[in-house]
């Protein structure tokens, strides 16, 4: 019984799931998925927690350290001094100093009062955590760009299979008709078989449509992180149409999650060039020590009669010459620095040169795939008619079969600018940085 109301309750949470026991997934349903479960996503997950836990110890760092040792000395032979000879006594004279045994326990604290460095290099954690969660976001954005592009290639497939499947269609109501015709002998056999030549290029495409359409799954379902074994049927959210025009945004570097990234970098670069010039700065630390001691010659009181002895005290360092290696590391650092500074100036014009790029992509990909749209109307009225004029014998077949292969390639050409206008309408929205935005508004 209680197995069965545990298979029960299993089953009701599995169902209760936000799309992932579905059988057609949307495109936020596949985004939603990979955000979860897609490996690069966990391990940018890591490296947040990793940053978190430097920070930890760069504080650690700074706070006291305490150290315990504990020694057993057995001197299996003491060491003999000689004390020359003298008015005392005409022969020099062997001394044994110690004991046998010898125990020493103690405890050492350090606690850094001023280091320059260590105090740098707390002011360093903030700006490395920001930066682990900046490689997240950016994580996540290449989440969202390649499960969209992939979801888009598989939609697309999947209504050029549709239209072939279509065309077969049509195509056989031809062929039905020319094999009544042929067999009347009122057209030649090679007519038909130009339309069967036809019916069958259509069928190998379809066979090819079929097969890109199950690659293009599996690139998706890589990109979800989704098992291969697992089936995936896409919903039909996207429509065969022209979406709107992406809203067009005044461009800023700053939004860009590559270029924050690069700040945050040369901020860290900037900490370090002044950790390294750090050094020639003296550091003074407090000490405390503080242990007992035991000696004997029997092992029986070697662990007895403890003597305690304390000590406290301040020790500075300070750095005098070491041959010139600390200037060359500030050398170095500056010159990352001033190449990085300069990285990031190109990198905003870039960035600058793919936002317009995307903009002018998006305008004419929008522009074509309308015309296109209108194109498939116009042949599809002409193939009507020109299919309705060669029923009544008012039009021969050539005209039947170029209207047919217009409708075709209007069909065909529609397709390309939708996938061309979609994966436009992307790269724009990376290029404004504004995937997530886009992935919020699903």
């Amino acid at each position: 019984m209680k197995k069965t109301v545990f298979l029960f309750l299993m089953l009701s949470l599995t169902a209760s799931l936000p799309g992932w026991s579905q059988t057609n997934w949307t495109l936020k349903n596949c985004i939603d998925y990979g955000l979860q479960h897609f490996g690069t996503v966990k391990i940018a997950q890591y490296q947040t927690e990793t940053a978190n836990q430097q920070a930890r110890q760069a504080l650690g760092l700074y706070l006291p350290q305490v150290a315990g040792s504990a020694t057993f000395t057995d001197n299996v032979k003491l060491q003999t001094s000689i004390i020359p000879a003298g008015p005392l006594s005409p022969e020099p004279i062997r001394l044994t100093f110690g004991q046998k045994y010898q125990n020493n326990v103690s405890a050492q604290l350090t606690q850094p009062i001023y280091d320059r460095s260590l105090l740098l290099g707390l002011k360093a954690s903030k700006p490395n955590q920001q930066l682990a969660e900046l490689n997240n976001r950016q994580t996540r954005e290449d989440v969202i760009y390649n499960i969209t592009s992939n979801y888009y290639q598989v939609f697309i497939s999947q209504q050029q299979i549709a239209l072939l499947k279509d065309n077969l269609e049509r195509t056989q109501q031809v062929l039905n008709i020319l094999k009544l015709q042929r067999d009347n002998g009122v057209i030649q056999p090679v007519d038909y078989t130009n339309t069967e030549v036809s019916y069958n290029n259509t069928r190998s495409q379809l066979s090819l449509a079929e097969n890109d359409v199950n690659l293009a799954l599996n690139r998706l379902k890589y990109q979800m992180g989704l098992s291969q074994d697992q089936p995936l049927t896409l919903s039909d959210s996207l429509l065969m149409k022209v979406p709107p025009t992406v809203p067009m945004t005044q461009f800023d570097a700053k939004n860009l999650v590559t270029f924050q990234q690069a700040e945050t970098n040369l901020t860290l670069q900037r900490l370090q060039l002044q950790r390294t010039r750090a050094g020639y700065m003296p550091s003074l630390n407090f000490t405390a020590n503080y242990g007992t001691l035991n000696f004997a010659n029997q092992f029986d009181n070697a662990f007895k009669n403890f003597i305690g002895y304390g000590s406290i005290g301040l020790r500075l360092n300070v750095p005098i010459f070491d041959g010139f290696q600390r200037d060359a590391q500030v050398q170095q650092a500056k010159l990352t620095v001033l190449t990085q500074e300069e990285q990031q100036r190109l990198n905003t014009s870039a960035y600058q040169l793919q936002f317009n790029n995307a903009q002018s992509q998006i305008q004419k990909a929008k522009l074509n795939a309308e015309n296109d749209e209108r194109t498939v109307k116009l042949a599809q009225e002409v193939y009507n008619i020109t299919t309705l004029q060669y029923r009544q014998g008012t039009k021969p077949l050539t005209d039947l079969i170029n209207a047919d292969n217009s409708y075709r390639q209007a069909q065909s050409n529609y397709i390309n600018s939708l996938i061309n206008f979609y994966q436009a309408r992307l790269d724009l929205e990376q290029s404004q940085g504004t995937l997530l935005n886009f992935y919020n508004q699903l």
